[in-house]
């Protein structure tokens, strides 16, 4: 029975080698079951390639682009404004006929023309007589009325004459130093100035403004 025993025993190692030695019995015989070659009889160390080499898993994600918001603007109107007109220049008055001041005439304000040798004035407004001609009386002999185109200087209401032992002169307006439109006689010559009636030098005193035009004829 123990014969038995030991042999079954011998038998199992046996089978358990040979499984374990890939079916060779011997040096020299070929590889039958494919499997891994014992140390010492295939004369190096067994090549494992068995790598599996496995690619991590790519994930494509494409991102949406995010609309880009278009604000479309008019293209700007280039317009030239268009060059205003430059005013034409105001026609200058026709001389009036019945005046013989030609300067005061062409004036574009109020002006006065004296004619010494008519004993006549005129204010005019725009070359056109608004006013006369009305009577005056003009220098003496020796103090004679100066003749030319002048232009207002100054007025006074009542200018009292120092030369002439502060004679009272009302409504003066000069128009040359020394010279003016004011109340006076109009059957005494003066010593240069223009003699107006009362009346007469007040329409010259309210109308007449520094600067206007002047002119006195022979």
């Amino acid at each position: 029975m123990k014969r038995l025993l030991a042999g079954a025993a011998a038998l199992a190692t046996a089978l358990v080698l040979t499984a374990c030695s890939g079916g060779s019995s011997g040096a020299g015989e070929p590889n039958a079951g494919g499997g891994a070659v014992a140390a010492g009889t295939g004369g190096g160390a067994p090549t494992t390639s068995a790598s599996t080499s496995t690619a991590p898993p790519t994930t494509s994600a494409s991102a949406t682009p995010t609309p880009t918001p278009s604000t479309t603007k008019p293209a700007p109107t280039s317009t030239t404004p268009k060059p205003k007109p430059k005013p034409k220049p105001a026609p200058k008055p026709a001389a009036d006929p019945s005046v013989p001041c030609a300067a005061a005439a062409a004036s574009a304000g109020t002006a006065a023309c004296v004619d010494l040798s008519a004993h006549k004035t005129w204010i005019l407004q725009g070359g056109k007589v608004v006013y006369g001609p009305v009577s005056m009386l003009p220098g003496r002999k020796g103090y004679a009325t100066p003749t030319g185109t002048f232009h207002v200087l100054s007025k006074e209401k009542v200018h009292l004459s120092k030369e002439f032992d502060n004679a009272p002169m009302p409504n003066s307006v000069f128009f040359y130093p020394g010279d003016a439109f004011h109340t006076g006689s109009l059957s005494v010559y003066s010593h240069g100035c223009i003699h107006l009636s009362a009346s007469s030098s007040l329409k010259y005193f309210n109308t007449l403004h520094v600067g206007d035009v002047v002119q006195v004829v022979p």
